[in-house]
């Protein structure tokens, strides 16, 4: 089998998806992170695409290595990576097509039936009242767990943040067997960050997402150091390298990898083997409801070291929404996904709908 064509389309002018077609019939899908996807087609298109064509992408670490050297990914990093990351999966997907397994086989098998996901805010302009009527809302129709993002992002210790009086609505119109998550991107100084965490630890808040940015190891190490709540890191970290920084010097509780962030499965698998040895548990971030949830999803159920709920982004989204892109819509009941059992990803593209938004 040979690749003969790798197509990167943006849909809606945001999303980044990847068709790998091969001689033999099988087409694989992915999907990279949302951001800068002109500068992902590019690479793509430019780079890495040659580097594959006419290899056999059955043979998937070798094509990961190739497109790493093709790329000189530990040297530039960041868009190669995420570029990396779609082809990977869309790799993934067709080697499972051919071997007639869903990709959680490929990964030894289940560990667990259902991936537990829940619902994540994403919108930073509710009122307080107004996040607990929506968090109410979502407990209604079967999540268990709610996160919200609630600092003013790109500022310090900002006074109009509202995060205390947030999670305090949210918890009396959820009640106290609900989890809420509380994530800040990284808005607050160590000893604010100190501050508001011992008054989340009395709120019973399930975790404190960067407290501190990402690449303040020392910080989060303080924090941590300071409080019982566990502090969770990592979205925005891409190579092994970093994830053993964050582990190591950041002395985090929770590491956060994103699969189309952290360049596909095989870094996925290795920042999970890490963490294990360090008895970190992971729960991913993932803010893109379609190919990459389903991508996480057969993570999430074939390792032990993924203990928790998993994100799921409730905002609004065009190609979930409006749009959608998967011929059959994914099912969450009671909080719980269901993982297609399909070969490969085991989900198909309606293609009216993405031929639609690429143009």
């Amino acid at each position: 089998m040979k690749i003969i064509q790798i197509e990167c389309l943006i849909l809606d002018k945001s999303f980044p998806f990847i068709i790998v077609h091969t001689d033999e019939g099988f087409t694989g899908i992915g999907e990279c992170f949302r951001r800068q996807p002109m500068i992902t087609k590019s690479v793509i298109d430019n780079i890495l695409g040659p580097a594959l064509l006419g290899k056999n992408p059955i043979h998937i670490e070798d094509r990961y290595n190739d497109m790493i050297i093709a790329g000189s990914a530990l040297e530039i990093g960041g868009a190669i990576w995420i570029a990396i990351a779609g082809i990977d999966i869309a790799l993934w997907d067709i080697k499972g097509k051919a071997l007639g397994l869903p990709i959680y086989q490929l990964m030894g098998g289940k560990v667990r039936e259902q991936v537990p996901v829940y619902a994540s805010s994403m919108n930073r302009d509710l009122a307080p009242i107004e996040e607990a009527r929506r968090a109410a809302h979502f407990v209604d129709i079967g999540y268990r767990a709610y996160k919200l993002h609630s600092a003013v992002p790109g500022k310090i210790d900002d006074p109009a943040d509202r995060t205390i009086n947030t999670v305090s609505e949210v918890r009396n119109a959820v009640g106290d067997n609900i989890d809420i998550l509380v994530d800040v991107n990284g808005a607050y100084s160590v000893h604010h960050a100190i501050e508001i965490g011992l008054q989340l630890e009395q709120l019973g808040v399930f975790h404190f997402e960067e407290p501190r940015p990402h690449y303040d190891f020392d910080g989060l190490a303080k924090i941590s150091d300071a409080l019982a709540i566990p502090i969770a890191s990592g979205e925005n970290l891409y190579t092994l390298y970093e994830y053993r920084d964050l582990l190591v010097r950041g002395k985090v509780d929770i590491i956060q990898p994103d699969v189309v962030k952290t360049s596909g499965f095989p870094s996925l698998i290795n920042i999970t083997t890490i963490a294990e040895s360090f008895g970190c548990p992971i729960t991913c971030h993932n803010t893109q409801p379609t190919v990459s949830t389903v991508a996480h999803a057969h993570f999430a159920v074939a390792m032990t070291g993924v203990p928790y709920a998993q994100e799921y982004n409730i905002e609004h989204i065009s190609i979930r929404d409006d749009k959608p892109i998967l011929s059959e819509p994914l099912t969450i009941s009671e909080g719980l996904l269901e993982v297609p059992d399909g070969p490969g990803l085991g989900i198909e593209l309606n293609m009216t709908s993405v031929r639609t938004l690429s143009g």
